[in-house]
């Protein structure tokens, strides 16, 4: 039975039926994520975005009657999960019972995602609201009876691939659906890519509760103990990374997912990869991440930031307040004058203070991470205008100097400062307006690192809206030739093989081939 087939049947069925107790799934409580260390030998399968994205896709992920306020919504224990461990799923529903689908998002022949087992059906459970906390407004849930979710790590890679996740929720009978959005890793295979969603930022603009970093006063606490109050429970992923992870797909890279906890806390994992993508909207970070990208950078490691204002805020991470469990807060005060470690004695951790990576105490300025950095935001649709078409960003395109990618510049965008390393090469520069009318310009930029490795800003957070058109409900079509090519050429420089080299496994083959970790560098 088809995948589409299978779940019209499945809906059927527990519609008929009414959700009778034998098919209720009584859920285990506890769980939690593993913080397994990688075997001796990690293994390759560069053919597996391809033959992933070769199974049968589906339209059905779409929500299609989506909850607007808390008819039913959800969180995950965790923002990734390795293949072969398990992530709890929290829900609260005012329905008496809900439906969990589970898709991984892709491309699929343009489907956009593909079911990945079957359908379960669960009793409905009110979850108590929390209470913010009085000083630092952190809200944080407690709820009860999760669904465990266990990820099989089979020698198939294609099986759980990592990838992005979503779990849909529908309530019964109101039909109000929402998401839950993870992320699923394979911390044993390289890839050429490692693909890092920017969940930080997901979590900051979350005002889930009544409170996020820009609820007016903010908050210097928040909790991925919550669901995300964006889009249905997708926080940004649709608006800013969606269409890059389309884009990979269709082309068929032999990319591995993330996020940036993983980056703060699993920093080994960049160096199983040729190249580092930071996509989309990625502006908190912690000292830790900022640590381990700059180490994978400076062991040849490419980098490729396609978004804007990366690195902005530094942040810090601690456990939830409720649990054990590491890296469910995110501390930021945004202010010297509000951060205890301002005023530390220990320069280790004064460094630490919540405020702008450039501004001291921590004097740390994003360009000399990223060649160029943050400076301003605006609403209105710009140009991308190309400067030196002659550079290897550009070839192939057809473009030439004074060239207009139309619309891809905005809604945040970088520039050049003067803390860039000594070989960046500013190869477009825009004119735009600012909130306050002030004319101002932003930068792509890209530079040779003392290690050899490469690597590229886009400067602006719509780049992704070039590569692929899902997204219009945000914009008008801006799908451009010359950035995919654009982004092949950068894809390419940071060590990716070309998709088209990259084939399927013999028969014979029953998974991944074990490589030496040392080869990883080449």
């Amino acid at each position: 039975m088809g995948t589409r087939c299978r779940s019209l049947f499945t809906r059927a069925v527990f519609l008929a039926v009414f959700l009778t107790p034998s098919l209720l799934n009584s859920g285990c409580t506890g769980a939690g994520v593993a913080l397994d260390e990688p075997s001796a030998q990690l293994t390759s399968a560069p053919w597996t975005i391809k033959a992933e994205n070769a199974k049968p896709g589906t339209t059905n992920w779409q929500i299609t009657n989506a909850a607007h306020g808390r008819e039913i919504e959800g969180f995950a224990s965790a923002t990734s999960v390795n293949r072969g461990e398990d992530i709890s799923i929290f829900v609260n529903t005012t329905d008496r019972f809900y439906l969990m689908e589970f898709f991984r998002l892709g491309w699929y022949g343009g489907a956009g995602g593909r079911e990945v087992m079957p359908s379960v059906v669960r009793g409905g459970r009110t979850q108590p609201m929390p209470a913010p906390d009085l000083e630092t407004h952190l809200v944080e849930c407690q709820w009860r009876d999760p669904y465990v979710l266990h990820i099989p790590n089979s020698s198939d890679p294609t099986e759980w691939a990592s990838g992005v996740y979503l779990v849909k929720l529908t309530g019964v009978p109101s039909a109000k659906q929402s998401y839950v959005i993870f992320v699923v890793r394979d911390d044993e295979r390289i890839s050429d890519l490692l693909y890092q969603s920017s969940v930080t930022t997901f979590a900051a603009y979350n005002n889930w509760g009544g409170w996020s970093l820009y609820t007016h006063p903010r908050a210097y606490m928040v909790s991925f103990n919550r669901p995300y109050a964006r889009d249905f429970g997708a926080g940004d992923f649709f608006r800013w990374e969606y269409n890059m992870v389309r884009f990979l797909e269709r082309e068929g890279y032999d990319v591995t997912y993330a996020t940036d906890i993983d980056t703060h806390a699993r920093g080994r994992l960049l160096m199983s990869h040729k190249g580092f993508l930071s996509v989309g909207h990625d502006e908190y970070w912690s000292w830790e991440m900022r640590n381990n990208v700059e180490a994978a950078r400076d062991s040849g490691i490419g980098l490729g930031f396609f978004g804007a204002d990366a690195s902005y805020w530094q942040i810090r991470l601690q456990p939830s307040t409720l649990s054990t469990v590491s890296n469910r807060t995110i501390v930021c005060y945004k202010s010297v004058l509000l951060d205890p470690l301002a005023t530390d004695q220990n320069p280790d951790n004064q460094r630490r203070t919540t405020t702008l990576f450039r501004d001291p105490p921590v004097n740390r300025p994003e360009d000399s991470m990223i060649g160029i950095m943050f400076e301003s935001t605006f609403a209105q649709n710009y140009d991308v205008v190309v400067t030196d078409a002659a550079n290897w960003v550009f070839e192939n395109t057809g473009l030439r100097d004074g060239d207009h990618l139309p619309g891809l510049l905005g809604d945040e965008n970088d520039r050049l400062f003067g803390g860039a390393p000594p070989s960046t090469a500013v190869i477009a520069h825009s004119i735009y307006q600012d909130l306050f009318g002030q004319n101002r310009y932003a930068d792509i930029a890209t530079y040779t690192a003392p290690s050899g490795s490469t690597v590229f800003a886009a400067g602006s957070m719509r780049w992704n809206w070039g590569l692929d058109d899902f997204t219009t409900r945000w914009h008008a079509v801006l799908t451009n030739a010359a950035a995919q090519q654009a982004t092949r050429n950068v894809l390419r420089k940071l060590g990716a093989t070309d998709p088209a080299y990259i084939s399927p496994p013999s028969d014979s083959d029953s998974g991944g081939q074990p490589i030496s970790k040392v080869s990883t560098q080449d």
